[in-house]
């Protein structure tokens, strides 16, 4: 499902127009990445937790010469499903 189909999944089932499921998801992804980007964490119990982790600096290898190559510490973003998401698949 992509964002379009899911915008129309959403307002057919709760009678909204497309357009404002729209801009509410839109609104929804721009709370959660700016929370996220911040250090902060967004959690929607039973769903899905975004927070920010810290990745540390590495050595890599350039998979086509197979010379040693650093790879630098990076900030990533983490999801954590929750666990009524979790249990309703694998039903």
């Amino acid at each position: 499902m992509n964002k379009a189909e899911l915008v129309s999944a959403v307002a057919e089932k709760s009678g909204q127009s497309a357009a404002t499921v729209g801009s509410v998801l839109s609104a929804f992804e721009d709370t959660i990445t700016s929370t996220v980007a911040a250090g902060g964490r967004v959690q929607i119990p039973g769903f899905l937790t975004f927070e920010r982790a810290e990745r540390a600096a590495r050595t890599g290898r350039n998979p086509s010469t197979g010379a040693e190559i650093q790879i630098a510490a990076a900030k990533v973003p983490k999801v954590k499903v929750g666990k009524t998401f979790k249990d309703s698949v694998n039903k």
